[in-house]
């Protein structure tokens, strides 16, 4: 049996079973596959909740971690593009490539020695609920059966993700609980969300952009930020262990 068919065996076995084995680590076990199947050298899923608001469900390794970062305290990269568009977006050589509508995130990625990107939507029937984004250290393509096995897994991944989700706009790990550990990693930044809107009367987007802006602004991120007791949200302290930065 091909690994792609042995991988979505193995997820549709452990979302029989349910429990812990139904939850983060199933995703988790995709991913790591996806990096097995194609040439790639991380992968992630993160799903999206509710207006602008992203969680990383699983990330392989350090690098897809950043990225995913990277995009949600910007608001812009090639995983609100799938989403928005229900299509891959595949970026084969990210530094001599066409002008990107995501710029700034296209230059940080680079920063971080990144030369490809290949992201997918994930759908639950009709519904897109998250994004599989790969990377690769070097320029390349996705030839017609990689890519063909791309698409395979991020339909792997929306089953993997049927054992995290409660019928509703929640996500929860297998035992029941909110996802922790690799997911909800943007609580705080959620909840910061929700206090500029409740005292500043503001959308729930337009919110999480003025976070955005002023997390960008101080070069940070925005989950290393949190807003004071000022109801305005103009006063800001770091998170806990979070080193200064400092001038040369």
């Amino acid at each position: 049996m091909a690994e792609i068919e042995i991988l979505r065996a193995s997820v549709l076995a452990a979302l029989g079973e349910g429990g812990a084995g139904s939850g983060v680590d199933v995703v988790g076990r995709v991913c790591r596959a996806c990096v097995r199947l194609l040439p790639v050298d991380g992968a992630a899923v993160s799903v999206t909740v509710g207006t602008g608001h992203r969680e990383i469900v699983y990330a392989s390794d350090a690098v897809s971690t950043a990225l995913a970062e990277l995009q949600f305290s910007l608001g812009e990269g090639p995983c609100f593009e799938a989403y928005a568009a229900g299509g891959p977006v595949l970026v084969p050589d990210l530094a001599a490539g066409p002008q990107l509508a995501w710029s700034v995130f296209a230059a940080e990625a680079v920063a971080q020695l990144v030369a490809a990107l290949f992201t997918f939507p994930v759908q639950i029937g009709a519904v897109r609920v998250a994004t599989l984004d790969t990377y690769r250290s070097t320029p390349g393509s996705l030839d017609a059966a990689e890519l063909s096995t791309a698409l395979q897994v991020a339909d792997i991944a929306a089953l993997a993700l049927l054992g995290l989700r409660d019928g509703g706009d929640r996500w929860l790990d297998g035992d029941g609980r909110w996802m922790d550990g690799a997911g909800m990693r943007f609580r705080e930044v959620h909840q910061a969300t929700g206090m500029l809107v409740a005292h500043l009367d503001l959308r729930a987007d337009a919110a999480l952009a003025r976070l955005r802006a002023y997390a960008f602004g101080h070069g940070r991120s925005c989950w290393t930020s949190r807003p004071t007791s000022s109801p305005c949200g103009c006063g800001w302290t770091r998170s806990s262990g979070e080193d200064d930065h400092k001038g040369s």
